[in-house]
């Protein structure tokens, strides 16, 4: 034991009108939110990187939190990293946690050690989960920050780099697969360019296509009854990343046959830098029924880069909310934390606090999100909007032809009035609940 976590107690629910940092003031796990736990609809995941992994620097800086499992060079130190983590997991109740290889093990010499040292934690992290009731929301691998990645993984222009990655997955899947994982994911960090003078783009997205549909069969093989997931984003740390938004991974996955296959966790962060809202992509992931799961936080709108801080907007994680339970909530995905301390936070206090109060803006999200289910006013506005649509005569024009159409505008039949779009007055709406 770590005894990072000394003297603080697990936190409870107390409701809004308590004063005490470490308490839920809206996160009451056992509330019923349109007939299910709330607990089981958020289905709240730890990001073992962010919380235990990263040492707090940045581009300009170096490491400025100092943890007891400090420097991450050998297994004793990998094993007293997930005695504090799930300390952390037990004081917070978090039913999930998530892990990259090289967060809980360290880098070895050659393969087969760091296979052994994988494997070894594993085992180690199996016995910490008998009697707990945290579980593995999602395994995955590291392929961006070992040097030998600086050209990719999947894309590499080096088969040997393909090959090392593919046998990195394997081992990654296995151990997803050991410790009762409910999804996989695959995050191209470097699954991109810096410059076309040098890439063969063409080249590069079937290698990758095809990596992943190795990993796919892999699954099928080893009857993981998990999600496959694939994480967007646009840039990053290559300059451009072929799973650019939820509509460039769609388009990847159909082109190689995987949309029945393969879904999508999409995260808040992600979405901003590629010019979108978080709601508009859970929307379009939704509506193509490839919504998997959520990595939820947050950046800095003046910063322009990933920031991962924790969220605290409301009326975003209640818009947000809105999609997945429109699309039916969560199946094995849920919300990861995929976020971290500032650098100058470096109590243990601080990294409870962080995710106590982003696990209550969640709450109040979700509920919120319910609440405008609830009352119906979004659904109906959009089904007087469209109300045109339902005439037989409007969908018998989507089998028509062109010619058909335009007689029947040239008749005179037809006279078209511009109608409202209601914006604000919806946007009224919804702060009525948030």
């Amino acid at each position: 034991m770590t005894g990072f976590f000394r003297d603080i107690a697990p936190v409870t629910y107390e409701g809004a009108d308590s004063d005490n940092p470490l308490a839920f003031r809206h996160y009451d796990p056992d509330e019923l939110v349109m007939g299910r736990r709330m607990e089981d609809h958020l289905r709240f995941a730890v990001a073992y990187w962010h919380s235990f992994a990263w040492e707090g620097g940045d581009p300009f800086g170096g490491p400025t939190f100092q943890r007891p499992w400090y420097p991450q060079d050998d297994m004793a130190r990998a094993r007293d990293k997930a005695d504090a983590a799930f300390e952390m997991f037990d004081i917070l109740g978090q039913p999930f946690f998530c892990w990259h290889d090289a967060d809980i093990r360290p880098e070895g010499a050659t393969f087969a050690e760091s296979l052994r040292n994988l494997e070894e934690i594993t085992d180690y992290f199996a016995q910490k989960m008998e009697g707990r009731k945290v579980r593995l929301l999602w395994g995955t691998a590291n392929m961006f920050s070992h040097r030998r990645f600086m050209a990719g993984a999947a894309t590499n222009p080096d088969p040997d780099v393909f090959a090392w990655a593919a046998a990195t997955v394997k081992t990654c899947m296995d151990a997803t697969q050991k410790l009762g994982g409910q999804n996989y994911v695959l995050w191209g960090g470097r699954e991109g360019y810096e410059t076309l003078l040098n890439t063969d783009l063409g080249r590069e997205l079937d290698h990758m296509g095809r990596f992943l549909s190795m990993v796919v069969d892999y699954k099928h093989k080893i009857g993981f009854e998990g999600a496959i997931l694939v994480e967007p984003k646009p840039q990053e740390p290559s300059k451009h990343q072929y799973d650019f938004d939820v509509a460039t991974c769609i388009g990847f996955l159909r082109k190689y046959g995987l949309e029945n296959e393969v879904r999508l966790n999409i995260e808040q962060g992600h979405a901003i830098l590629a010019g979108h809202s978080f709601e508009h992509e859970l929307a379009l992931a939704a509506a193509e029924g490839m919504l998997g799961s959520i990595d939820m936080n947050r950046n800095d709108y003046q910063s322009g880069w990933d920031t991962d801080q924790f969220p605290n907007t409301v009326p975003e994680v209640a818009l947000a909310y809105y999609h997945v339970l429109k699309s039916g909530g969560f199946t094995t995905g849920g919300t990861n934390f995929d976020a971290r301390l500032r650098r100058q936070s470096l109590d243990a206090q601080d990294l409870i606090a962080a995710h106590v109060g982003a696990m209550d803006v969640c709450a109040r999200g979700l509920k919120s999100a319910a609440a405008m289910i609830g009352d119906g006013g979004l659904e109906a506005a959009l089904a007087d909007r469209y109300a045109g649509w339902d005439n037989p005569q409007a969908q018998a024009m989507l089998t028509s032809d062109l010619d058909t159409i335009f007689d029947r505008v040239c008749s005179g039949e037809i006279d078209p009035q511009p109608r409202s779009g209601r914006q604000e007055m919806l946007e009224n709406y919804v702060n009525q609940f948030v």
